[in-house]
This record gives C-alpha cells, sequence and structure tokens, in this order.
C-alpha cells in the first residue's frame, strides 16, 4: 500500500499530482462558520470562500479519474443555513451531483409501543427561534452523473424477510440499499483534546461509508484535501484501499493522523 501524507497547502499539492490519477476523493474543508482552527482562520467573505472552494475543486476534478466519485461533507449553522447549498450550486456548474446524502448525528423515535427512544450525540443550541441541528450533508459528486456504485456493499438487512422471495432483484441476498440517509452517530469520548483533537471531524465510519459505496471492496486510491486528524486515511486503511493522498497544514493535527495509521505512511 501507498500512503502519502503532505504537510503543505491542499491546493499547491494537489497541482503536482497528475491528473485523473485517483479514484476517489472523501473530504470535509473548514466550513467559514467561524471554527476555531490552529492555523485557519474559517470565517471570510462569502465570495472569498466560494472563490476558494472553487480553486480547490478544480483541482480535485482535475485528478480524479473519468468514473470517480468526490464525496463532499458540508454543515451550516441554523443562521447560516445557505452555505452548503450554495456551494452546491457552484459545483454544479462543472460536476454532476449524482447523490445527496443526509448523515444523521442523532435521532429521536417513536415505536410501535409509544416508547420514544433517541440515539446519536449533537450540540445543543439555545434558541427561540431555531431548533437543534442534527445532521449534514454529503453531496455526492461524479464529472458524468453515470458512475456506477455498489450500493449493497454499503447495504442493510431487509426487516421483512419475506422480501428476499418476494422480489426476484434480492436474487436470495439479505441485503437491501441502504437509502441516502445515513445514521453515523459520533462515538463517546471522555476528554476531547486526548481523544479527539480537532474542532469539527467526521467519524471514520462515514468515510468507510463513502469508500464502500464508491469502490464496492475493490483496492482504489483515495485523496482528502483536508485531512484533519485522519479520519479518511483510517477508512482507507479499514476498506483495504491501494493508496491515500492526504494534505494537512497544522503540523499537529498531520502528528495525530501518523499515530492513527498502521501503514507505512510517509510524510512528504
Amino acid at each position: 500500500m501507498d500512503y502519502k501524507l503532505f504537510h503543505k497547502d491542499c491546493i499547491e499539492g494537489m497541482k503536482q499530482l497528475p491528473s485523473k490519477s485517483l479514484d476517489i476523493t472523501v473530504t470535509s474543508p473548514p466550513y467559514n462558520l467561524g471554527i476555531k482552527y490552529s492555523k485557519y482562520s474559517d470565517k471570510c467573505e462569502r465570495t472569498e470562500y466560494l472563490e476558494w472552494t472553487l480553486d480547490w475543486t478544480n483541482q480535485v476534478y482535475r485528478v480524479l479519474k473519468d468514473d470517480g466519485s468526490l464525496f463532499l461533507n458540508l454543515g451550516s449553522s441554523p443562521n447560516n443555513p445557505l452555505l452548503p447549498h450554495q456551494v452546491a450550486l457552484l459545483l454544479s456548474e462543472e460536476w454532476t451531483l449524482q447523490n445527496t446524502f443526509h448523515w444523521i448525528k442523532s435521532i429521536s423515535l417513536e415505536k410501535k409501543d409509544g416508547e420514544h427512544i433517541s440515539a446519536g450525540h449533537f450540540k445543543p443550541i439555545n434558541s427561540k427561534r431555531y431548533v437543534t441541528d442534527c445532521h449534514e450533508y454529503v453531496f455526492h459528486f461524479t464529472k458524468t452523473g453515470n458512475v456506477t456504485l455498489d450500493r449493497l456493499a454499503v447495504g442493510v438487512p431487509y426487516a421483512d424477510k419475506s422480501n428476499i422471495s418476494r422480489w426476484g432483484h434480492t436474487k436470495g441476498k439479505d441485503r437491501r440499499c441502504r437509502g441516502n440517509n445515513w445514521f453515523i452517530p459520533y462515538n463517546t469520548i471522555q476528554n476531547r483534546n486526548k481523544e479527539r483533537p480537532h474542532p469539527a471531524t467526521f467519524p471514520y465510519q462515514l468515510a468507510e461509508t463513502c469508500i464502500m459505496l464508491h469502490s464496492g471492496g475493490r483496492p482504489c486510491s483515495i485523496l482528502d484535501p483536508f485531512l484533519g486528524i485522519g479520519n479518511t486515511l483510517t477508512a482507507a486503511q479499514n476498506c483495504g484501499m491501494a493508496s491515500f493522498v492526504g494534505y494537512e497544514i497544522d503540523e499537529h493535527y498531520l502528528d495525530e493522523a501518523i499515530n492513527l495509521t498502521t501503514e507505512n505512511a510517509t510524510i512528504q
């Protein structure tokens, strides 16, 4: 396996990669919501942020193969809800939005017996205008809109097992498409600084779902322009991917990513 981590700006770094050389990009850039990173200012004018987004996604477009996938995780805030949609509209001038997934962090359900259950974690807000935000977007962009996915690689068992024999498309397998709502909660932690020393991460299981959906388990090359503490790297390892390229401007986050890897990852 060839895993390379770069301590540099992703735009400059990706310019050095060959065109059409990578299969999958899974990433979560800064959201421009004022999150306190140590080496990046997450608060700029909206037009400046969108121009920067166009700069780095243009490089991703160049280095992705024609049948590649970009899985772009974006969130918002209650008083700034349009940002993910503005980014999606901007990218749709060049890319095709093939799928939109909803990463559900927390959910409350009423069971048939009337009992209410809640699962997952969320950051509560105290407001008379807004409800607590329990989800984020994962936009799946491709160059053509015709990229074949392995839906059953991330499928789920049928709740009603009679469907297995009732429908011919099941081919006798207890597996159905998961759909576009993905409930993937954060793992419980006791100390953020020690266990998740980054102000805005996604669970590695989210990246795993994206990787498996595109690859179906076959070895692929993965790119994460915003490596953070390495959750996409962990996902690539867990999925047995052939190669990985990641960029991070903060050396402390990069050190955390290196500590997570079991592969012979090299820092460039």
